[in-house]
């Protein structure tokens, strides 16, 4: 198991909410910050507020989970490191075994939508 810190909890809250949001945009490259707002907006639904991405950013590199790269034009670029991975993939696997207890017991309810049939 990876560990990021003093207050490492087990399961998928390792890493939730904005944060894995960041982990996951920065899975398919580097970003800087106005560039990660749209892409998590554009694959999750969810628009964060310049507070909340940068306090993420501010949590996630804290923990080593991710790194500033050189500054680009005024902006500045982030990238995931190997313990960010590594803990991204154990997120991931957790979430992965969740989901699949959770379709198990969906189908219990019966129907498509899971509905109970009386």
């Amino acid at each position: 198991m990876v560990s990021f810190g003093r207050t490492r909890q087990e399961g998928v809250s390792k890493l939730n909410g904005p944060p894995l949001l960041v982990v996951i945009s920065l899975a398919s490259g580097p970003k800087h910050g106005h560039a990660l707002m749209k892409d998590i907006e554009a694959f999750s639904g969810t628009r964060l507020g310049a507070g909340t991405l940068y306090g993420a950013i501010a949590r996630l590199e804290e923990r080593g989970l991710i790194a500033a790269l050189p500054e680009d034009d005024r902006r500045r670029p982030y990238e995931l490191t190997p313990a960010g991975a590594a803990l991204f993939r154990e997120v991931m696997s957790d979430m992965d075994r969740i989901v699949e207890v959770g379709r198990t017991r969906l189908a219990l309810l019966g129907g498509p939508s899971g509905a109970r049939r009386r």
